[in-house]
């Protein structure tokens, strides 16, 4: 009986295994840059969103809280929200490369992997640039788009490069 659940054992193993490596090794990057405030990865994000803001004239400045390991935004002459470390999506970006390495096919994942961190960046910049712009806009929404609204695009994203993932390279028949 064990042996028609090899497969997806074996799935299942590799998914936690690279998903526990993963976690480890973001978690030292993490502990190694705690007393410099905001991690490097996190302020690389919030300068590229203070800088899209300005292009989309929002006027935007950035203010380093060290203490609280936070960023914040000033948009509009008025500070809107905190960049936090959480807000990088990097524990998103950890879940969903171990979802795509636990059905591993090659060379091609390493290219989709690659090519999907950059769509899932670049949607969390924009994230982040449209709750700013909402926050300076119509504070009342805030809480809403912030909870439900740009979760979901992030999200959203993820389980629909998996879906293509799936569907298109991991359960396609090589043909010889």
């Amino acid at each position: 009986m064990l042996k028609d659940f090899k497969p997806v054992l074996g799935i299942l193993l590799r998914f936690i295994i690279i998903y526990l490596v993963l976690l480890f090794a973001y978690q030292f990057y993490l502990n190694g840059s705690k007393d410099f405030g905001l991690d490097p990865f996190s302020r690389i994000i919030a300068n590229q969103v203070n800088a899209v803001q300005n292009v989309l004239n929002y006027p935007s400045a950035l203010y380093d809280d060290v203490k609280n390991e936070q960023v914040w935004f000033y948009v509009k002459e008025q500070y809107v929200t905190r960049m936090v470390e959480g807000c990088n999506a990097i524990s998103v970006m950890i879940l969903f490369v171990s979802f795509i390495f636990a059905f591993y096919k090659g060379s091609k994942t390493f290219v989709f992997v690659g090519a999907s961190l950059v769509i899932l960046y670049i949607m969390n910049l924009l994230r982040i640039v449209g709750l700013n712009v909402v926050m300076a806009e119509h504070k009342e929404y805030g809480k809403m788009f912030h909870d439900f609204v740009f979760p979901a695009a992030i999200y959203g994203s993820v389980v629909v490069l998996w879906l293509i993932w799936i569907k298109f390279f991991a359960l396609k028949h090589e043909s010889a």
